[in-house]
């Protein structure tokens, strides 16, 4: 027995280490047929062709759904035609500088619903301490 080729598939506890095994269809449904045997166990299945009961299951749940069939197409995302019309940034010039913090917190809004239908927004800004006092208020109602 050859054991270099095994070293080089497995760790030092026996655990596959090397690279996935890839099935086809059609492997794929004939291992999900031979569980659907009258007596047949999917972890014995599982067991017997080296792989997780766990996968096997998907497998039986793709079947099930028709998915595993030989004239099951998976149909491709559609490409979309993209065009970049011009760089966001363009290099030796500097990006656009952000709002200062006080105008961005000037434009936001806080909306507030309370289990009794209670609902407070507050647009613009507002102090830390007046929207604890008014909140401490409300869940007291």
């Amino acid at each position: 027995m050859d054991t270099s080729a095994e070293r080089r598939t497995t760790d030092k506890l026996g655990r596959r280490s090397g690279p996935r095994r890839k099935y086809t269809t059609a492997e794929k449904r004939a291992i999900v047929e031979e569980t659907r045997v009258r007596g047949a166990s999917v972890a014995g299945v599982a067991q017997a062709h080296g792989i997780n009961a766990n996968l096997l299951f998907g497998w039986r749940r793709l079947y099930q759904q028709g998915l595993l069939s030989a004239d099951a197409k998976v149909e491709a995302a559609p490409l979309l035609p993209v065009r970049i019309a011009a760089p966001t940034v363009v290099p030796g010039e500097l990006a656009p500088t952000p709002e200062p913090r006080a105008r961005r917190r000037e434009r936001g809004a806080i909306e507030i619903e309370f289990a009794g239908g209670v609902r407070v927004r507050v647009r613009g800004g507002v102090d830390r301490a007046t929207l604890a006092r008014v909140l401490d208020v409300l869940s007291t109602r």
